[in-house]
């Protein structure tokens, strides 16, 4: 690989601000060069009147007028429902997943429907600008051995562990492991895939997670022996993957369900080691800097500060969220927490594999927010939930998320001309006299405007990453 220099207009945020201080961190630089050097990482980041001498003479990308942003990470989407996508049955989270998700994902039993399935992931991943994504897998290790070889063929990041499911309803059936299997699947993955593309945790695009679907889908017994497993694990950098608190339908809701089920205070009690009635410690914890919680509509205080103190990560998927009724994640109160939130699809619950959708959903439903709980959004804040937050939750900010120097070079190309709208809103949309607010206005804009088609090129470390 030799040095590039692609110019066009950059936006990203730099350093390692935090959550209530992005909007300082915010770069604009219109006129901008990004250097990638031959090892794959950012080089320079700045105007391109002010190239580097040395980096003058290499070829030259020229994007102008078009962005350069930072590749997108989603926290959390299915592989096992990429053709799930708004599949209808009646009903929220727990009539949907009995008429609709578990029969589709029982499809990945056939391996070739689980290659095609795994190269219609990847390539959707990357007409999307998704660089990297927590991935939760098929229950089926054929179909998790595909994922990952796929995505490691088209060179894209990912955290991915098979979806573990020892009880269920009769719908489930065919994604039901005894509990030994449940364990034995799982340490299987993580020795034949965490790391297996460099070998080497710290340099790996590949990496494994633990990921039981939800407590309502295992056992006590299944969590006690994940926490020794995890326990087993954790030096070696695997995550923890699940749900918390998504949906609290009265009575009948899954976090009211949970809690009846393990006779536990808090939902999130069952995965921190206390899944004993009255929240009585029955095994290890399975949170930590590497552990990432979808959802969390409806989390008690005591439980986000328990997510804060031990560095867990909540995935925000507001599309999914209006999509299955589950509710809005109280934004305000969830930062205030000391807790890192970062943006994910949940494609098949979510409708949207694009990331700045899911972003301009947070912005809509947190805005209307009763009362003082309402918050506008900054441009600077959705850019950072969609880019440097994901690295951060997965705990990979020192590697990538932005155009620091140093960093692993994972960016995007967009062309708002191949979205006549977009084009049209960036050309000739009202811009403040005060350039402070004008950039935010244009940041907002190409964030709100995005579709795939402006997603021209997909770069990771430096490398171009196509979807054929």
């Amino acid at each position: 690989m030799v040095s590039q220099v692609h110019l066009g207009h950059i936006f990203h945020i730099a350093g390692s601000p935090a959550a209530g201080a992005v909007s300082d961190a915010l770069v604009d630089v219109p006129d901008g060069a990004l250097i990638i050097d031959d090892s794959g990482r950012v080089a320079f980041c700045g105007p391109r009147s002010d190239i580097p001498a040395e980096y003058r003479a290499e070829k030259v990308f020229d994007h102008r007028p078009g962005f350069l942003l930072p590749g997108f990470v989603d926290t959390h989407i299915h592989f096992p429902q990429t053709f799930a996508g708004d599949a209808y049955g009646g009903g929220q989270l727990l009539e949907w997943l009995e008429l609709c998700i578990y029969p589709a994902e029982s499809r990945y039993a056939d391996p070739e429907f689980a290659r095609r399935a795994a190269a219609e992931f990847c390539a959707r991943r990357i007409a999307a600008g998704t660089t990297a994504a927590m991935v939760f897998g098929s229950a089926f290790p054929h179909a998790q051995d595909a994922l990952f070889a796929e995505t490691r063929r088209r060179g894209l990041r990912m955290v991915g562990g098979r979806g573990i499911q020892t009880t269920g309803e009769p719908a489930a059936a065919p994604l039901i492991t005894s509990e030994d299997d449940a364990i034995r699947l799982t340490g299987e993955e993580i020795g034949k895939w965490h790391a297996a593309d460099t070998g080497e945790v710290g340099t790996a695009l590949l990496h494994v997670a633990i990921v039981p679907r939800f407590s309502l889908a295992v056992t006590r017994t299944t969590l006690k022996n994940l926490g020794e497993l995890y326990d087993s694990v954790r030096g070696r950098g695997v995550y923890f993957h699940t749900h918390l608190n998504e949906n609290n339908r009265p009575g009948t809701g899954e976090v009211d369900s949970t809690k009846q089920a393990y006779g536990v205070t808090t939902y999130l009690d069952t995965y921190d080691g206390k899944f004993l009635p009255g929240s009585a410690t029955g095994g290890k914890s399975l949170l930590g800097r590497r552990s990432i919680l979808a959802h969390c509509v409806h989390c008690q205080d005591a439980e986000l500060r328990r997510m804060a103190e031990t560095g867990t990560s909540v995935a925000h998927c507001p599309v999914s969220q209006q999509f299955l009724g589950s509710g809005t994640m109280p934004w305000k109160r969830t930062l205030a927490s000391g807790v890192t939130v970062a943006a994910g699809t949940d494609y098949g619950g979510g409708d949207e594999w694009l990331i700045p959708q899911v972003l301009s959903a947070a912005f809509k439903v947190h805005i209307s927010e009763p009362g003082e709980l309402g918050v506008s959004m900054h441009p600077a804040e959705m850019l950072f939930t969609g880019t440097l937050a994901g690295a951060r939750a997965l705990d990979m900010e020192d590697r990538f998320g932005n155009f620091d120097i140093g960093k692993e070079a994972d960016f995007l190309v967009i062309e708002p001309g191949r979205v006549p709208a977009l084009e049209s809103s960036l050309a000739f949309g009202i811009r403040s006299d005060d350039p402070a607010l004008a950039r935010d206005q244009t940041l907002f804009a190409l964030l709100m405007g995005i579709r795939e088609p402006a997603i021209t090129e997909v770069y990771v470390r430096g490398r171009r990453v196509d979807a054929a």
